[in-house]
């Protein structure tokens, strides 16, 4: 009766007629509809035929309690399992639950078919089976039919829900009377396999890629970074070459390398001590770090002065626009002894060929250059020849001219090289040119005296194109634009003040002495020397003689004295006397009247002049010889006159001897390397010139000013004024006490200028004395450096 009351809408019926639910089996029809791509929809269909029923089949009925009934229903239509009656539900097709929510008012129960006794055991035993398969098959599927999928099937009368798992136990029921099929886990699992290999693989493929790519970055990044290794060694070998570009301006270029290069940079730097130091950059053809370790050993304080080294060839003008040639505001062409090829022909040595070359080089620059270039040349003949070439820029410094006049002027005036040594470096006082606007038509005699830290010596004329005319007359009335020439400390270390009060008062008025014949010997040949005989010809007296002591044959001497310029037969004031020998044999000399000789220039032969170590060897040994010989040959003079000089040696020592033939004879040394001054300037045995001193002093000047030149020319040259030194008796009485102005106004009447003096207790001449005003007692024994007009 509980059957009964659980079915909806019960029937009435009689009570031994119990109503029999209706049969059917659920199937999945081929024509019916699948709403969903995975699960299918399941109906229920009417009751199957008994000729087309399987052996046993499986009810499903609903019941009240939503548990499912699982039931075998044989060929009978009898069912295993209970016989408790069930009752549908109104909707007959479900539908999976993810595919959305639909109204459920039973659960699927699936409940045995009545059956007889006699088909019980077969049904149950079959149930049992089939109970177990649908038991594994369950299992097997839960994982996959997690969540129960609806199926819906609505006929007339009744509607049936059917779960996912109810179906696969159908579907199994039905299948239980065909023919067994392959399972398809071979498929399956090769499916699962070949994606699984082939996820792997993709997976290895995706690795190998980022792999590469990896490698492929840190390769670009490894190129990269060898390309900036490179590029950058490639730079620091470029600048250790010296190949980089110099970017500077207003700095001072030189050109080419030589043994003067040290004293150049020297004075340079002093130069611009007073404003912190400039920059001077050397081009030549060398390498950058020779160049620089040479430098280093000069052991010198450069004083804010930058050097900067650079390798090329000033014949290059990429190698010169490298080193900015357009913005330096001077130029020096040092001269060297490199070959010119066949220009050498044309000159009579290598190295200026080399300067008109570098000129040509200069001029080529269409840009124009901004500042002016000084040429260092080696003879006189050459210089016209350069100077065409490279017009009014070009300033030139005749190196051998310059020496062999100085030595000249030395020979003559002895202690003059000290004082031009002063005056050319800037380590003391030098010349300036500069326009004070105060002074505009002042007398040239009152300026004269008007600078407490300078001294007047010249006027540059803007009337007359700016010619510097060096001792003016006193009257000579300063006009506008007009620039005095001085000697002074530096550039900013002197003005004009008010004018001092002087004493010109008496002083003795004594004419220049007469000349007198002297004799001169020549020991070497220089280059020049046919230039050095034309000054000698301008400044001694008519029956003078020059000894010329060499080893250059004497049918030789002529012919080269002739190319030279000079002519041997128009000489009127010196008579040439000619002897064959070496001079670092002491028989060779011995033969020679050394006592007799009023002075000795001993020249830096041609032959060695490229080597100063093994010039300035043969100087010293011959100075040493002729020395030696002089003092065996000269009479002893006073002890007591000598006394004086002879402080720090002994008496009967071979130094004395050499000095006191020094009083009688004077010996001119051309030093070249400025070591070997201190080995000659200690003995007191010989004056000397340091050639390639001045000459670079003379170089530095030009390059800081190149109005200097004018000054230099007209200073070295045989007429015009000189540099002179003239004795006390000349502007004061003995022991007489007056200010440095009043010897100054005391020389104006002499028309000289007087720059220094040298007392007869000192060693140097001091040049632009400070404290003007100060009186001092004076001697005869002192001496004026003075500039006068030469007769």
């Amino acid at each position: 009766m509980d059957n009964e009351e659980s079915l909806p809408n019960p029937s009435p019926q009689k009570v031994d007629a119990r109503p029999l639910l209706k049969k059917s089996r659920t199937t999945i029809s081929d024509d019916s509809h699948f709403p969903g791509p995975l699960f299918p929809a399941v109906r229920r269909t009417t009751t199957t035929p008994p000729s087309r029923r399987l052996p046993s089949d499986l009810r499903v009925s609903v019941g009240n309690d939503s548990s499912p009934t699982l039931g075998i229903i044989n060929r009978s239509g009898g069912s295993t399992g209970s016989s408790s009656s069930a009752s549908f539900s109104d909707r007959d097709w479900m539908y999976p639950s993810f595919l959305g929510p639909h109204t459920v008012r039973n659960r699927i129960t699936v409940k045995p078919a009545p059956s007889s006794s006699n088909s019980q055991k077969l049904g149950k035993a079959s149930a049992g089976g089939v109970q177990r398969k649908v038991a594994a098959v369950v299992d097997e599927k839960q994982r996959i039919a997690n969540r129960p999928a609806v199926v819906e099937r609505k006929t007339s009368s009744e509607k049936e829900v059917v779960s996912s798992q109810d179906l696969v136990i159908r579907c199994n029921s039905v299948n239980q009377g065909r023919a067994p099929r392959v399972k398809p886990s071979f498929v399956f699992y090769t499916l699962i396999f070949t994606c699984m290999f082939s996820v792997s693989y993709a997976i290895y493929l995706r690795n190998e890629v980022s792999r590469l790519e990896g490698e492929n970055t840190n390769l670009q990044r490894v190129c990269i970074c060898k390309g900036a290794v490179d590029a950058i060694s490639e730079k620091v070998d470029s600048l250790r070459k010296g190949k980089s570009e110099v970017i500077e301006k207003n700095h001072i270029l030189i050109l080419g390398w030589s043994d003067k290069l040290g004293s150049v940079l020297k004075q340079l730097a002093i130069a611009n001590k007073s404003v912190g130091g400039g920059v001077v950059v050397v081009l030549a053809e060398r390498d950058k770090e020779e160049m620089e370790m040479d430098i280093a050993k000069l052991e010198f304080d450069f004083m804010g002065t930058s050097v900067i080294c650079r390798s090329g060839s000033p014949l290059i003008l990429a190698d010169l626009k490298k080193v900015s040639v357009l913005k330096a505001r001077a130029i020096i062409v040092l001269a060297s002894d490199e070959n010119a090829d066949q220009l050498y022909a044309l000159f009579c040595n290598q190295s200026d060929a080399r300067a008109l070359r570098v000129v040509l080089s200069l001029t080529g620059v269409k840009e124009g250059l901004k500042g002016h270039v000084v040429v260092e040349m080696s003879d006189l003949d050459n210089e016209p020849l350069v100077k065409l070439v490279g017009g009014e820029l070009i300033e030139t410094v005749v190196a051998h001219d310059v020496i062999g006049r100085l030595m000249i002027q030395c020979a003559l005036q002895p202690g003059l090289a000290q004082i031009w040594e002063d005056i050319l470096g800037f380590e003391n006082a030098e010349f300036y040119i500069k326009r004070w606007p105060q002074l505009d038509g002042m007398r040239f005699g009152d300026a004269l005296i008007s600078f407490p830290d300078a001294i007047p010596c010249g006027v540059k004329v803007v009337a007359d194109k700016g010619k510097i005319i060096m001792n003016p007359d006193d009257n000579y009335l300063l006009k506008e634009g007009d620039e005095i020439l001085v000697i002074a400390e530096d550039d900013d270390t002197y003005a004009p003040g008010p004018l001092p009060e002087v004493h010109r008062g008496f002083f003795p008025k004594i004419s220049n002495p007469p000349k007198f014949p002297e004799k001169i010997l020549f020991c070497g040949w220089r280059r020049d020397i046919d230039d050095m005989i034309m000054v000698l010809e301008a400044f001694l007296a008519r029956g003078s003689e020059l000894w010329m002591f060499n080893e250059v044959a004497e049918k030789d001497r002529e012919k080269k004295l002739t190319d030279g310029g000079l002519d041997i037969s128009g000489l009127e004031n010196i008579k040439l006397v000619h002897r064959v020998g070496n001079a670092v044999i002491r028989r060779h000399l011995e033969n020679l009247p050394l006592e007799t000789f009023d002075s000795i220039l001993i020249l830096a032969d041609e032959s060695l002049e490229d080597s100063i170590v093994h010039s300035d060897s043969r100087c010293l040994a011959t100075l040493l010889l002729i020395r030696d010989i002089q003092s065996k040959r000269l009479p002893d003079r006073d002890k007591k006159s000598t006394s004086l000089r002879l402080s720090g040696f002994s008496h009967s020592s071979w130094i004395r001897e050499m000095q006191q033939a020094s009083d009688k004879s004077i010996i001119i040394s051309e030093i070249l390397d400025s070591r070997t001054r201190n080995l000659v300037s200690v003995s007191r045995i010989s004056d000397y010139v340091l050639s390639n001193e001045l000459v670079s002093m003379a170089l530095a000047m030009v390059a800081e000013d190149k109005q200097i030149n004018r000054v230099l020319e007209e200073l070295f040259a045989e007429e015009g004024n000189e540099m002179c030194i003239k004795p006390a008796e000349f502007y004061l009485f003995d022991q007489e006490e007056v200010c440095f102005y009043d010897i100054m106004v005391r020389g104006r009447q002499r028309n000289e200028v007087v720059i220094g003096y040298r007392l007869a207790s000192a060693d140097h001449a001091i040049i632009n004395p400070p404290q003007k005003l100060e009186p001092r007692k004076w001697s005869l024994d002192d001496v004026f450096v003075v500039i006068s007009l030469g007769e």
